[in-house]
C-alpha cells in the first residue's frame, strides 16, 4: 500500500499558502486590483508560488505591484495535555 501524494507532501513540510497579488492592468494603470491564490507550497522558498509568478509575468498582461503571502503548516507537532485528576468507577 502506497501513501497518497498529498500525504507525502505534508510529511515533507508542505503547507497551505495564500498569496494576495496586487496588480495593474494596462488599460487602467492607476487602479490596483487584487487576485487571491491558494495552493500547497513548501516554506520558506515557495517553489509553487515562484512558478506561478513566472507564469503570470510571461502570460498575463497585468503587471504585478506586490505579493503578500500567508503560510500555515498542515502538520504540526502535537500538543500534549496532562489530566488534572482521575475518576475511578468501580
Amino acid at each position: 500500500m502506497e501513501a497518497s501524494s498529498d500525504f507525502r507532501k505534508r510529511i515533507l513540510g508542505y503547507g497551505l499558502l495564500t498569496a494576495d497579488i496586487l496588480y495593474r492592468m494596462p488599460d487602467h494603470p492607476k487602479l490596483l486590483q487584487s487576485f487571491l491564490w491558494q495552493t500547497e507550497d513548501l516554506a520558506p522558498h515557495f517553489p509553487e508560488l515562484s512558478r506561478f509568478l513566472k507564469y503570470w509575468e510571461r502570460e498575463i498582461e497585468g503587471r504585478i505591484h506586490s505579493v503578500r503571502v500567508a503560510h500555515q503548516n498542515l502538520i504540526e507537532p502535537v500538543d500534549f495535555r496532562f489530566a488534572d485528576g482521575e475518576v475511578v468507577i468501580h
